[in-house]
């Protein structure tokens, strides 16, 4: 923290017009201030034309003890003292209350409004009375939901805040005693409360408890008196006892010794703690168990038996940071809740304060060495502002920032600017001290923004954005470990990376100048960012002079940044051969230099770079340095000029490197398409034939299974449609239907029928030929789901081959057997037998007789055009059969067990006439005679 000496953060100074002497006084929200003195209370104004101008004044029953503004509900609460008896007393629309004679209703806590009263209960103050069993020592508002806590001997009171609903537009105030939390060993001078948060403090202790809402392993709340003699309290009370009495003993002071405890530890103070329900209706229930967050209990000084002045505590506050968008609720938004984001709980001893940060983890942030005896402290999110016996001093501190941390986990640094471990370098302390400390002023004003016109959070974003600078050049420029921070604050200020450039200090032209970490940091990670920044020759040349001088291997990378598109080839080139000279050679080298080459128009120099490294060294330097071959330029992604050769020259080299940036997770599968279709030129749904090599690029090098249907579906689509079109590719594909089947299991070896069935028709286009062995293929092999295709297949008619030959495929695959014979039957009848060859075995061979055999007997009884070919492809039927007869003659023994050594002698032969008999009695006379002349002489016996 920074001590501000004779500084303070205030536009003016007012006085305010009290009548009497002031006894207590607190803020009433951004435009009021409560005055007690005496038995009244008075309202002045602190914000607007009014400024310190009284708006109402009001009587109390006695002197005021304690007094309370709670922003959640807009009421004060007092603690007031009368004729040796102590009230409790919230004041309610007190805005109403313009003069002091004005009609006020006093009404006990939770009695329901009377009828009479609700009409005038608009423009009237109502005074609400909270009777508490014992005396109330100290009372604290939660500054969220606006719920009392009152705290008493051994015990803190908790009143919930509600609203009598009169009307639909005005909803009266009231309180609920819903909890009453029992806390024996201590003795409560000042608390704190804060969305469940209780901090209670006594002379020499600090406690911090959470109230939590659900329920712990069945536990509840208890509904009964409380009864202090469990066997936990007991023990407590116990040692409670014997330390007393060790205290009053005549012979010895016997002092605790000092003590902090973090956490789940602090249950072990002694200090026991459990919760009595008082709630009409158990639902509404909040609190259910106790969370132990600190404890920390100080020496008293030993030297007297009386407890001195200068070791007591004092001025207790939880601090709450809101969401910065939840900072603009209304005031009459009663019901609206700011979501917190972070907790600080502050104490002090008279010359030392103590900061804890209480959410999520406890942890001490920060402690304050006071110069003078402190009274009273308070604290912001900005400031620590601490009432000494001759001054008001000022200390920065670190609240705004760790809700900051919160808020953005990443916010001032790369990784994880804390401020408090970052000045450790003892060069640059106290400047980088002194400016951290004051962007942490700025950026705590911006923190509430709310409370700002629109010209002084300009003002403010301005200072914030001149501050980030000037830490950007202390970490950029200074020897420090932290000097990676450079980066995050030049971001956060706003300024380019020339207007960064524009600050350095270039004096040194002949190369011995050195440059700082911070800087090179800075700089090299910009130019790997995706920036729309383009520098100038000059600014690019001093900076590839800056990395030839600090890190030379970084140079490739440099050079091949966007920001660097102006830099001169020549000058680039001559300090890539400085690398090569030095022995930074490389691939990356290579392939940067044969860059350079082609923006100066030197194919030859480009073939000679390109041709000293074998195809494999070189996708490994693209996948080195994607940038080679993509850039970014304005959201937009744009092949380079290197790129663009390679697809004129070296297709096959690019789609390997494109292939090897995606597997190396250099590039998306949605990016990859979208280059190559940028990169031929190809708008919305046009598909440049290099995009399908890569397609099947990809299936050949075995991507994951999540994207392969994905590939198979992008590849038949596009072999369908440019079969439909009869579209021929816009180049030459790298890769042929034998290439793919070879290479890659995913295409299948295409079926024997299919190949009869396509030699039926001829095919003028190669390329054309291609797509349609593509595509076979591809349903052949064993990965494709052919159900995923069939409803796109319907831009492929039957009445080409083409057509057919992929439907019947796809039925096939599916088992739709008898569909798939009846259409050869009627399309391609010669190739129904090699078809039934290929796919009736097993359990399918039935549909020969059932399916096939009717059929062919049926057309040929006919006649028609086709009679030859059917009547051929019967003959194909009982050449099977002949053949498969042979081939059994090998391994079928006759009935007289010996071998058989010819067909005719076989007496399978009889199955083979038992088949021509089927065929006679499904044939007419002259058919059967065809058939007889067609079948041969080996039939003239039957």
């Amino acid at each position: 923290m920074v001590q501000l000496y004779n500084l303070h953060p205030f536009g003016s100074q007012q006085v305010v017009p009290c009548k009497l002497e002031p006894e207590r006084f607190c803020g009433g929200g951004p435009d009021a201030l409560f005055v007690a003195a005496g038995c009244k209370v008075e309202a002045f104004a602190v914000a607007g034309q009014e400024l310190c101008q009284p708006r109402c004044a009001f009587s109390t029953l006695g002197r005021v003890l304690s007094l309370v503004y709670s922003e959640a509900g807009d009421y004060l609460v007092a603690i007031e003292e009368k004729n040796q008896a102590t009230f409790l007393r919230a004041y309610v629309n007190w805005r109403s209350k313009r003069t002091e004679n004005s009609r006020v209703c006093i009404r006990m806590v939770g009695h329901n409004v009377e009828a009479p009263f609700r009409e005038t209960f608009r423009d009237q103050m109502s005074i609400v009375e909270m009777p508490l069993s014992e005396t109330p020592l100290c009372i604290s508002c939660c500054p969220v939901k606006g719920d009392l806590l009152v705290g008493c001997t051994n015990k803190l009171v908790l009143f919930s805040l509600k609203y009598q609903i009169i009307n639909e537009e005005f909803p009266v105030l009231d309180f609920e005693r819903s909890l009453i939390i029992h806390i024996h060993n201590i003795t409560p001078v000042e608390i704190s409360f804060c969305v469940g948060y209780v901090a209670v403090m006594s002379d020499l202790e600090v406690l911090i408890l959470k109230l939590e809402s659900n329920p712990k392993n069945g536990e509840s709340v208890h509904h009964h008196p409380h009864k202090p003699n469990s066997p936990v309290t007991q023990a407590n009370d116990e040692g409670t006892s014997n330390e007393t009495l060790q205290l009053e003993s005549e012979d010895f002071v016997i002092c605790q010794k000092p003590m902090e405890l973090l956490g789940q530890n602090s249950e072990q103070s002694g200090v026991s703690v459990t919760l009595e329900s008082t709630g009409l209706d158990d639902e509404k229930i909040k609190y259910f168990h106790v969370q132990h967050l600190l404890y920390r209990r100080f020496a008293p000084d030993i030297s007297s038996y009386v407890l001195s002045d200068d070791i007591k505590l004092h001025s207790l506050q939880l601090l709450p940071i809101y969401q910065t968008d939840s900072l603009t609720s209304e005031r009459k938004n009663l019901s609206q809740e700011k979501e917190l984001l972070s907790l600080f709980c502050f104490f002090s001893l008279p010359h030392v304060g103590y900061l804890y940060l209480v959410v999520k983890s406890v942890e001490l942030m920060s402690v304050y060495q006071y110069p003078e005896k402190s009274q009273q402290a308070v604290l912001t999110p900005q400031f620590l502002h601490v009432i000494t016996s001759n001054n008001l001093q000022c200390f920065t501190v670190r609240c705004s920032a760790a809700a900051a941390r919160e808020e953005d986990p990443y916010v001032d640094s790369t990784l994880k600017v804390d401020y408090s471990n970052t000045y450790k370098t003892a060069k640059t302390q106290s400047c980088i001290h002194l400016l951290s400390e004051a962007h942490l002023l700025v950026r705590a004003a911006l923190m509430d923004a709310s409370q700002l016109e629109p010209g002084e959070k300009a003002e403010l974003l301005e200072a914030f954005k001149e501050s980030c600078g000037h830490l950007g050049d202390c970490y950029s420029r200074l020897d420090t470990q932290y000097s990676h921070l450079a980066l995050p604050y030049y971001k956060m200020s706003g300024l380019s990376m020339a207007e960064v450039l524009a600050r350095v200090d270039w004096a040194a032209e002949d190369g011995s100048q050195k440059y700082e970490r911070g800087l090179i940091f800075y700089i090299s990670h910009s130019l790997y960012e995706n920036l729309d920044e383009e520098l100038s020759e000059e600014l690019a040349v001093k900076v590839v002079r800056m990395f030839h001088v600090a890190e030379p291997k970084q140079l490739p990378h440099i050079l091949c940044s966007p920001s660097m598109k102006n830099i001169n080839p020549l000058t680039a080139m001559s300090y890539l051969r400085k690398l090569d000279t030095s022995g930074f050679s490389s691939i990356l080298v290579t392939l940067t230099k044969a860059a350079m080459a082609l923006k100066m128009g030197d194919l030859d120099m480009y073939r000679k770079e390109v041709k000293s490294h074998s195809e494999m060294k070189l996708v490994c330097g693209f996948i080195l340095e994607p940038r080679l071959l993509i850039q970014q330029k304005k959201g937009q992604m744009v092949p380079t000029e290197l790129a663009v050769h390679l697809k004129e020259t070296q297709p096959g080299l690019l789609v390997a490197s494109i292939l090897g940036l995606q597997k190396n997770n250099k590039i998306g599968f949605e990016e990859s398409d979208s280059f190559f279709k940028v990169l031929c030129g190809k708008d919305g749904d046009m598909i440049p034939q290099l995009l399908v090599d890569f397609w099947e690029a990809q299936l050949i090098a075995c991507l994951p299974d999540v994207l392969l249907q994905e590939l198979f579906f992008k590849l038949t689509s596009q072999y369908i449609w440019r079969l439909s079109k009869k579209q021929p590719p816009d180049t030459i594909p790298l890769r042929t239907s034998k290439d793919l089947i070879n290479a890659c299991s995913h295409y299948g070896l295409i079926y024997p029928w299919v190949n009869v069935l396509i030699t039926s028709d001829s095919l003028a286009d190669k390329n054309y030929t291609e797509d349609l062995s593509k595509l076979q293929s591809l349903i052949c092999g064993p990965s494709f789901d052919i159900a995923s295709i069939v409803p796109f297949l319907e831009p492929l008619s039957e009445d080409t081959v083409a057509g057919l030959s992929v439907q019947v495929l796809c039925r096939t695959r599916l088992k739709e057997y008898e569909q798939c014979i009846d259409t050869l039957l009627e399309r391609c009848p010669e190739a129904v037998v090699p078809y039934a060859n290929h796919e009736l075995k097993e359990e399918n061979r039935t549909l020969w007789w059932k399916k096939l055999l009717p059929e062919l007997c049926q057309r040929i009884k006919c006649g028609g055009e086709k009679y030859q070919l059917y009547l051929s492809s019967l003959k194909a039927f009982d050449e099977y059969f002949l053949s498969m007869l042979e081939d059994l003659r090998n391994t079928v023994s006759c009935c007289c067990g010996t071998r058989t050594k010819g067909l005719l002698e076989c007496p399978s032969r009889r199955w083979h006439c038992s088949i021509f008999l089927a065929i006679s009695s499904l044939l007419q006379p002259k058919e059967i005679i065809d058939l007889k002349v067609s079948f041969g002489n080996q039939h003239n016996s039957i």
